[in-house]
């Protein structure tokens, strides 16, 4: 096995040992967590291993949102944008100007 192979399955090893740990906290201190997570521009469990003193991993992260759309919110959407459902990838477009005008909208407000 060559050298790059055996570092690549050492560090999956590693990972399939860890163990995700869930915190069930008062909604007030779940909310001082994200939003200094936010303001720090880390992920909650980024900022939960700051807060610990644990070593945060600084790779480059893609900064998204998520929302799981199911078949009749694509219908909706779709009936919305006067788009087919299936036009997924025209919705999604559609979906991420409204939502980049509401996000303009509420910093404004600020």
């Amino acid at each position: 096995m060559s050298k790059k192979l055996e570092q690549k399955w050492a560090s999956s090893i590693a990972a399939m040992k860890a163990v995700q740990v869930a915190f069930d906290l008062d909604s007030k201190l779940q909310y001082a967590i994200r939003l200094a997570a936010l303001e720090e521009g880390l992920s909650p469990s980024d900022q939960i291993r700051a807060m610990l003193d644990l070593p945060v991993t600084t790779r480059p992260k893609r900064p998204r949102l998520t929302v799981t759309l199911s078949g009749d919110d694509y219908l909706r959407l779709g009936e919305r944008y006067g788009l087919l459902p299936d036009d997924q990838l025209e919705i999604k477009k559609r979906v991420m100007q409204e939502l980049a005008e509401q996000a303009d909208a509420l910093l404004k407000d600020d």
